[in-house]
């Protein structure tokens, strides 16, 4: 597997996989006239803002297996100031889950927080319906902290969130 910092030209694919994610696990949560509609084109517009800006607050980290686009994972440095870094996307192909990649995104994603940030903790917002990212993060060690009301969400409404966290990324690491 091969990462790398994901950059403008990466949008198409990132916005496609965003799109695919939401659709698949986000029914119930987000109005279905939007997963229905447009995302692509929602997430396209999202992605190009966001990797446009450059900065040393965020990063893009893009997973690549075979030559070929498997996943990506998206942090906004200092977020929050008791939790630190916020790991605002992680998506993985879908015909790729339960490979290790979704793992190994964290992985260097609390890799470059540690060293962007040493101080810093990790974090992330998660779905109350999509009981598979919270077993996914409880395997790798994420403490649920928190629970609240979000939105208003992509197509309107609200949903309920839980907050994971690891205030010592090194945690994620392999082989620490």
């Amino acid at each position: 597997m091969h990462f790398r910092p994901a950059t403008a030209d990466d949008v198409p694919a990132i916005a496609h996989l965003h799109a695919d994610s939401w659709r698949r696990n986000y029914r119930g949560a987000y109005a279905d006239y939007f997963l229905d509609g447009d995302v692509t084109e929602d997430r396209m517009a999202v992605w190009t803002e966001r990797l446009s800006q450059s900065g040393d607050d965020t990063m893009t980290i893009l997973a690549e297996l075979d030559g070929a686009f498997v996943g990506f994972a998206h942090t906004i440095l200092d977020q929050d100031p008791r939790w630190g870094a916020l790991l605002d996307n992680l998506h993985v192909v879908h015909d790729r889950k339960g490979q290790g990649l979704g793992t190994a995104l964290m992985g260097r994603t609390a890799r470059a927080v540690m060293e962007r940030r040493p101080a810093s903790g990790l974090y992330l917002w998660v779905l109350e319906t999509n009981t598979a990212a919270q077993a996914f993060y409880e395997g790798r060690g994420g403490r649920r902290t928190e629970r609240k009301e979000s939105g208003p969400q992509p197509g309107g409404g609200t949903t309920t969130v839980y907050r994971y966290v690891w205030p010592d990324p090194s945690t994620l690491v392999a082989g620490r």
